[in-house]
């Protein structure tokens, strides 16, 4: 697909509904309004295309770059091209989309230390989820070393800029579904850092409770307990579910891409 078939596919595809939902979310530049299910097919129809995706990021569209996060090969994306897109972020959901796409990097922890010492927004916003998807999904880490992010996040949270506070909370959920020892220590810290107060504009949103969040992830059907916290019975193929892990990682509730699918958010 040439980038001319494919922007004139999400125009195309783009709806007015959606446009709306996406500007209560904070997306103020050009837009279609492409739902997320259009851009899933769209996805299902390109597969990979690196050449494409930096084609569709450089148009500066904000549904040309999800679909550009989407079809992007991340054994192809460089350091630098990272480094050059994230500074191109200007809103939570492309952040979000980005980060998806930044952790199946081999740069992925690298760039969350590096990130969440930023002061922009949507910085801190990608580097602190690449710290909830690390979280989910790799089992090397040492519970050390998240209880050092949980001690960041505590110290941190009340003080920083808007939508990484609610990306904070995002890390410390996760870490707190990760094992008996660390769900102690989050719950800790979640109840020395009280309420989160992040602000969702003119949407439905809200900032999930960490304690009752993590309780929900606990109750789930144990074996995915055990693929996720690395206790008996998992086995080879949890590797191979970090993409689904990453989609786990909790997010505002009517987060803006599931709201269009309904026409609502």
């Amino acid at each position: 697909m040439t980038l001319k078939e494919a922007m004139a596919a999400l125009e195309k595809a783009g709806t007015a509904q959606c446009r709306k939902i996406y500007a209560r979310h904070g997306v103020s530049g050009a837009q279609f309004g492409v739902s997320h299910a259009a851009l899933g097919a769209m996805t299902r129809s390109i597969k990979s295309d690196d050449v494409l995706a930096t084609a569709l990021w450089e148009t500066g569209n904000y549904d040309a770059r999800i679909l550009a996060t989407m079809i992007a090969d991340p054994a192809a994306i460089t350091e630098r091209q990272l480094e050059a897109w994230v500074r191109d972020l200007d809103n939570y959901c492309l952040a979000d989309a980005f980060a998806k796409l930044a952790m199946k990097t081999p740069f992925a922890r690298a760039k969350a230390a590096a990130w969440v010492a930023s002061d922009g927004e949507w910085i801190g916003r990608a580097g602190w989820h690449l710290h909830a998807f690390d979280a989910m999904s790799d089992r090397e880490i040492a519970d050390e070393t998240l209880e050092a992010l949980l001690a960041t996040i505590e110290r941190q949270i009340h003080t920083s800029r808007n939508r990484v506070r609610d990306a904070m909370n995002a890390a410390l959920i996760a870490i707190g579904a990760r094992n008996p020892r660390l769900t102690q220590s989050a719950l800790a810290a979640a109840k020395r850092i009280g309420v989160i107060d992040v602000d969702h504009g003119e949407t439905g949103c809200k900032t999930p409770d960490a304690a009752e969040y993590i309780a929900r992830m606990l109750a789930r059907p144990t074996g995915k307990r055990a693929a996720r916290d690395g206790s008996k019975g998992t086995t080879g193929t949890d590797r191979s579910k970090r993409a689904a892990a990453a989609a786990k990682v909790p997010r505002s509730k009517s987060a803006p891409m599931r709201g269009a699918r309904r026409g609502r958010a």
